[in-house]
């Protein structure tokens, strides 16, 4: 069964070429909270800090805060690209993020060929990778050109492709960074049918967005982050009150 369970976690960014005592204490003295001295006697920047929370099947889950709070941080921690430098971690389930959809592709390689390496990595068949390519050629409209190497892609069709690969898949676990609002009137529609088909098939969401209408349309509990710590936990409408 899905779950995410944090106990106590913590990740820091180490701030590399800050070798001066002179000015590792300048920055020690003006940022008390965020910066501090590790083990290793380096400068480090404390990006999440003593988080505890529990996720369960059915929940979905806003993160919100402020630029900087550590949202899109806790968001890539629970995906696996960080590593917490304390306390325990567990997620179950199969994970699908939409937190960088153009991650991993690789630009002189062909749109096909992008999609295709993408399905054998999640440990599908050639036979299906292939058919993964073709849907996602018709559901991105480009056509000819999922033949060609991506470096010669405008942005809309970079951005059309990254999201079609994106969301191939069937998750039990979602992470979004932001809702994915990007491209023309007739992209928008059909990107926003297959975001929602992914969200309500997932066991669980966990979304950090700035938009607290999509917060209220589609979640059910919101985590509140400031300074790279939870400073409120519950029911969205709770948690946003006073806010538009």
């Amino acid at each position: 069964m899905p779950l995410i369970k944090a106990e106590h976690i913590a990740v820091e960014f180490p701030l590399y070429h800050v070798g001066a005592r002179s000015l590792k204490k300048r920055l020690l003295a003006r940022s008390p909270i965020r910066l501090k001295e590790d083990e290793s006697h380096r400068i480090v920047v404390a990006a999440l800090r003593d988080l505890s929370f529990v996720i369960e099947p059915g929940e979905r889950v806003a993160l919100v805060g402020g630029n900087g709070a550590g949202k899109t941080t806790l968001l890539r921690t629970l995906a696996g690209i960080y590593e917490p430098v304390a306390g325990r971690l567990e997620v179950d389930g199969s994970i699908g993020s939409l937190i960088d959809p153009a991650a991993g592709m690789d630009s002189e390689a062909t749109g096909r060929e992008n999609i295709m390496l993408r399905g054998l990595f999640l440990g599908m068949s050639e036979t299906d990778c292939e058919a993964l390519a073709e849907e996602a050629g018709r559901f991105s409209g480009l056509g000819e050109f999922l033949d060609v190497p991506i470096r010669t892609y405008s942005a809309g069709m970079s951005v059309r492709l990254s999201f079609a690969a994106a969301t191939l898949m069937e998750p039990e676990i979602l992470l979004m960074d932001e809702w994915f609002m990007a491209g023309d009137a007739d992209f928008i529609e059909r990107a926003n049918e297959r975001l929602e088909k992914l969200v309500t098939g997932a066991d669980i969401l966990v979304l950090a967005t700035h938009n607290m209408s999509i917060v209220r349309k589609w979640c059910t509990r919101a985590i509140r982050l400031a300074g790279g710590r939870v400073v409120a936990d519950g029911p969205v409408e709770e948690i946003l009150a006073g806010e538009t």
